[in-house]
């Protein structure tokens, strides 16, 4: 009986550590284009029903293009359902590191199915890559190009680098909005747009600006968001206070989110009409609702477990 393939992925800053079950087979390659192309050269023999990535903060969405893109059934997985998974095998306490292994394990055990993207997407994918590619080939060249130039040619160099710089920024921001978009990243889109209020345009950029989401504690989510106020009062509002810092896009994601809620979610639109009759400004009534929203979207992913009214 032939065995069927699962492939793990751990991802670091600078190298994809691969674990294929059964058989046990360990090899790891760079996160570059080189690297990159090796993988799919490597896997794509092998035939896997799944190769799982855990979701670690953006440095996976180029091995998702890259995998996606060569044809391979892809998914992103959410760490806590990996972390959980390890701790009731007894591989790995709650504050371990999680391997590759313990990954290509999850996804072999619990079933995961991969999400095809649809042929347009994997094309568009496809041509992402090897721009990103061939973007990252003519830095390299000028580069080389640097180190004999004269003073002259070096100013020239240095704007051109600069351009493609840019450009591969542009690249890869694409790349990240295809990747996330993707059936291959639906686990926690789904999980988020589940809540009222909370559409894909909000999931998605709390998903690329706050990675964090599900895995801090309510305060330092809040902290990181920039909606914890600056003073700490019980009871009564007394005086002002503020919220500031953190992320811009992510508040205003999570105020977009607010503004929809305090009409259309009925936990949240209780909330809000309690603090307005109580006497509260509106504007900090409507803080308060996002604040909460971000609490609730936390523990939502915290639990892998969707919205519920009650």
């Amino acid at each position: 009986m032939e065995s069927i393939i699962t492939v793990g992925i751990d991802v670091a800053k600078d190298r994809l550590d691969v674990a294929v079950r059964p058989g046990g087979e360990a090899f790891t390659v760079e996160r570059n284009a080189a690297g990159l192309a090796q993988l799919c050269g490597k896997l794509g023999p092998l035939a896997p029903r799944i190769i799982a990535l855990e979701a670690t903060g953006g440095f996976e969405t180029v091995a998702v293009a890259a995998l996606a893109a060569a044809g391979l059934p892809v998914v992103v997985v959410n760490p806590v359902q990996i972390r959980a998974f390890a701790k009731a095998i007894g591989q790995r306490a709650k504050t371990d590191p999680i391997d590759a292994d313990v990954i290509a394990h999850f996804a072999e055990a619990t079933g995961i199915q991969p999400r095809p993207l649809p042929d347009e997407a994997t094309r568009l994918l496809a041509d992402l890559v090897a721009r990103r590619r061939q973007i990252i080939d003519m830095i390299g060249a000028e580069r080389q190009r640097e180190k004999r130039a004269t003073p002259r040619a070096k100013k020239s160099i240095a704007r051109l680098v600069k351009a493609l710089e840019k450009e591969l920024t542009s690249v890869n921001t694409d790349i990240d909005d295809a990747v996330r978009g993707s059936p291959a990243w639906r686990d926690k889109e789904d999980l988020l747009s589940s809540v009222p209020g909370v559409g894909p345009t909000i999931a998605r950029t709390l998903i690329a600006e706050l990675p964090e989401l599900g895995t801090l504690d309510r305060k330092r989510i809040a902290a990181l968001a920039g909606l914890a106020p600056f003073t700490r009062q019980s009871g009564k509002w007394r005086g002002k206070s503020f919220i500031g810092g953190g992320r811009t896009a992510v508040r205003t994601a999570l105020f977009m989110g607010a503004m929809v809620a305090k009409k259309h979610n009925p936990i949240l639109k209780a909330f809000f009409d309690r603090l307005v009759a109580a006497g509260k400004p509106k504007m900090v009534a409507l803080i308060a609702v996002a604040r909460k929203l971000l609490t609730i979207l936390n523990a939502i992913l915290r639990d892998s477990r969707p919205w519920q009214n009650a």
